[in-house]
């Protein structure tokens, strides 16, 4: 299970980077209607994953535990906004503390991931691909962030991709130090995200109403994507 632990906690970190990635090598940026579009799928997938596999697999949901995974959220994205706005000042160290939040991001996701394949390898995978679903779009805005501020595409992809690593590390720290009660941890995890899906997200489709349709209908499909994963597996 260690293995399996480690590759898919690399996977849900390092696959995010693939859309920041493909922005920082091509010409043409993604349209502001396509990354939407992947914002859609992404909401749909967190949602799907919490309440169909994450929640149903602590059993009997620890509610402390989801309310604590919100306010955690809550807190280190004021933390960064805060940061970021004392950054405007200094803007050469803004992608610097983005870094550092993501690296602390990635942490807490690789935690979740660990201790989901703690639950049930199924369980497991299926969040890493949540994971994975949502890194995408906030990779994409954090490279273009960070390549607007002057970084080189080869300091934004080195220092994304060591960032996400640190995923690994909070996985495998999971696995050697089971300390805490798995229903907190997964309960903690469902919350963390419906908060991302429903903070993060959804309002972001909600400020443009160009293509709510194809919006509707990619949201819808990344929760069946999650149904039938769970199911396969």
């Amino acid at each position: 299970m260690l293995w399996e632990i480690v590759g898919f906690s690399a996977l849900g970190s390092v696959g995010g980077l693939v859309g920041g990635i493909f922005l920082a090598l091509r010409k043409k940026a993604f349209s502001h209607s396509q990354t939407l579009l992947m914002i859609s799928f992404a909401a749909g997938v967190m949602l799907a994953t919490a309440f169909l596999d994450i929640l149903p697999e602590a059993g009997i949901v620890n509610w402390w535990g989801v309310l604590l995974g919100v306010v955690f959220l809550f807190l280190l994205e004021k933390s960064l906004v805060w940061h970021h706005h004392h950054g405007d000042e200094c803007e050469s160290h803004v992608p610097t503390l983005i870094t550092i939040g993501d690296s602390l991001h990635n942490f807490v996701d690789g935690v979740i991931i660990g201790g989901a394949f703690l639950a049930s390898p199924a369980t497991g995978i299926i969040t890493s691909l949540a994971v994975m679903a949502h890194e995408i779009p906030h990779e994409m805005a954090s490279f273009g962030l960070m390549l607007s501020l002057g970084w080189s595409r080869t300091k934004v992809i080195v220092s994304n991709l060591v960032s996400a690593l640190v995923s690994v590390v909070g996985a495998v720290g999971v696995f050697y130090f089971r300390e805490v009660p798995l229903e907190l941890l997964l309960s903690f995890a469902g919350g963390m995200f419906i908060y991302l899906a429903c903070s993060d997200l959804i309002p972001e489709l909600h400020r443009s109403h160009k293509n709510n349709l194809a919006q509707i209908l990619v949201f819808g499909l990344g929760i069946v994507f999650i149904y039938f994963m769970q199911k396969a597996l």
